[in-house]
């Protein structure tokens, strides 16, 4: 939460303990110990801006009914001072109490002088918080779940920052084991036909059909013509993979460049297998006694450690299998030093989630430090049909298309609007559509319409100036009370965004802002008004433009200033 309201929960606090030791100085109450009670905002605010629940609680120790303390906390209560300027009795006792002009002009006055840290807070203590997301398969282009879980986990990685902690964004290229050896077998079987034609060689049921393996094949075949034809099929493979799985890379780079996706490191799975750390993790497990030989092949006691069932390490052939890969992998982010590791996979890795934090126990790092945000199916509609295909390739749509399609704002606005545990439909013609319908448009209109406020003012010679916070005090109506409480509740926002690892509460604030400032717009002029009152408006008006600035920065998108 923010300083302000910190310190308006920090004053109510003193005061309900000041007016109960007061009521024991008193004679009215009895000499007991205060038992702890909670500061909240109610659900309703005609009830009060902030209410406590120390006469409820206190009723056992006390051995009076809770009316009748809440009325000798109420009869002691001093708030001069403070950030409210009443409180009153409700219900069987309960206490609440309302902010004063002070409250909301310090906000305002707070939110302009932070600027564009304002919503940072040090919740986090600096801890190192990994974000490894999106991983997806380097073999072939990347799909709508990608592109969901890019946008989800950029902007949880975000989050986390303005939250306090050392953020770290990785990706995980599983540049090694099955998936490349059908890579490779896929590529070759392209490569053969493509000089002997297709019934040269039969192509595997479970190889990889896209288009983009005929393509990658058809450009080594221009590149070294028919010199691998001749060559032993583990040469002719490894030729082939070398050439084509760094384009695939590089286009994943590209992509999520486009989708405002920079990551700290794209971490190779191929080195866990040259430095050693694969068998080094299974010589660990071994030497705990937590693996056996069954057919030729060595298994982990995964179902002594969180799993469903004990899954192979090592497979008859001598091949680590991807399972063992990542439990080197995990070891490897915690002796990097992170105090927590977050993955974000498809929720098709459901079973993947227990097993793995049982192996980092295993292993004796601590599973608990591992959280796994698993994702949920995306739909994308189109006049209120599911679409599956590209209309420009004809093919399944790929992350790459949908940014053809939609605008980038538009498309990490619309993935963030959901929890990652929801499914979700994606409106295609409402993404690109530029109305109030729009939750993206809504939300820069807002922006935009504050822009333009100062603009016209500017064009008549009219221009902010810093307010005092009696100026500030004027702002009384109930729409600018309400839009200056939200602003007051970003700090918080963002710490609870954080500790759920749910970066929706972000999306549902802008959209909550833009709501409170288009409502404060149509009810409140700014020009026109007497000096005191405009210039105490305009402060408001910057104060949401920062806000909302801020917010959608975290979110990586534009905050136009005019549309």
């Amino acid at each position: 939460m923010s300083k302000i309201v910190e310190t308006a929960e920090e004053q109510l606090r003193q005061a309900v303990l000041s007016a109960l030791g007061e009521a024991v100085a008193a004679g009215e109450l009895p000499a007991e110990p205060i038992p702890a009670f909670a500061v909240e905002v109610p659900g309703d605010r005609a009830h009060g801006d902030f209410s406590a629940n120390a006469a409820m609680v206190s009723a056992k120790a006390f051995r009076l009914p809770p009316r009748k303390i809440a009325e000798c906390i109420l009869s002691h209560l001093a708030l001069d001072g403070t950030y409210f300027e009443r409180a009153e009795t409700a219900g069987p006792g309960f206490l609440n109490f309302f902010l004063s002009p002070a409250f909301y002009a310090a906000v305002v006055a707070d939110v302009l002088a932070q600027g564009e840290r304002y919503g940072r807070s040090d919740f986090g203590k600096g801890k190192r918080v990994m974000v490894e997301f999106v991983s997806a398969n380097p073999t072939g282009p990347m799909h709508m779940g990608n592109a969901r879980g890019g946008a989800l986990g950029d902007c949880l990685a975000s989050v986390l920052d303005a939250a306090g902690y050392q953020v770290w964004r990785e990706f995980y290229v599983n540049d090694a084991g099955n998936q490349i050896e059908k890579f490779g077998i896929s590529l070759e079987a392209r490569y053969i036909q493509h000089f002997k034609g297709e019934d040269a060689v039969e192509f595997p049921e479970d190889a990889y059909h896209g288009d983009d393996i005929r393509e990658h094949a058809a450009n080594f075949a221009a590149l070294y013509g028919d010199k691998y034809l001749s060559a032993p099929a583990e040469e002719r493979r490894a030729a082939l993979v070398a050439y084509a799985l760094p384009l695939n890379i590089e286009r994943m780079h590209r992509d999520l460049e486009k989708y405002r996706i920079v990551y700290d490191e794209w971490f190779l799975e191929s080195s866990l297998h040259k430095s050693g750390a694969v068998k080094a993790v299974v010589d660990l497990l071994t030497a705990k006694g937590l693996t056996y030989e069954k057919d030729g092949a060595v298994w982990y006691k995964a179902s002594e450690n969180g799993g469903e069932k004990d899954e192979v390490l090592i497979r008859a052939n001598g091949n680590p299998t991807y399972f063992a890969a990542d439990i080197a992998y995990h070891r490897n982010k915690f002796e990097r030093g992170f105090d927590t590791c977050i993955d974000v996979w498809g929720a098709d890795h459901h079973g993947h989630v227990a097993r793995m934090k049982g192996a980092m126990d295993a292993i004796g790092l601590d599973g608990s430090k591992l959280h796994v945000v698993l994702i949920q199916l995306v739909r994308l509609m189109q006049g209120g049909e599911v679409v599956r295909m590209s209309k420009r390739s004809g093919k399944a749509i790929q992350l790459s298309d949908l940014l053809d399609e939609v605008p980038v704002d538009a498309a990490r606005f619309f993935f963030n609007m959901r929890e990652a545990s929801t499914q979700m439909d994606f409106d295609l013609d409402l993404a690109v559509e530029q109305s109030s319908s729009n939750p993206v448009y809504y939300v820069q209109y807002a922006h935009a319409r504050i822009c333009s406020i100062f603009k016209n003012l500017a064009a008549e010679g009219i221009a902010p100036r810093a307010c005092g916070k009696a100026e500030l005090a004027r702002l009384t109506s109930p729409e600018e009370k309400a839009l200056i409480r939200h602003l007051a509740d970003y700090t918080g926002e963002i710490v609870a965004a954080a500790k759920a690892y749910e970066p929706a509460r972000i999306t549902r604030y802008c959209l909550e802002l833009a709501t409170l400032f288009h409502k404060f717009y149509n009810t409140c002029r700014v020009k026109g008004e007497e000096e005191p009152l405009m210039q105490a408006r305009l402060s408001l008006c910057a104060a949401t433009r920062v806000t909302l600035e801020n917010a959608l920065a975290l979110l990586k998108i534009d905050a136009p200033e005019s549309m």
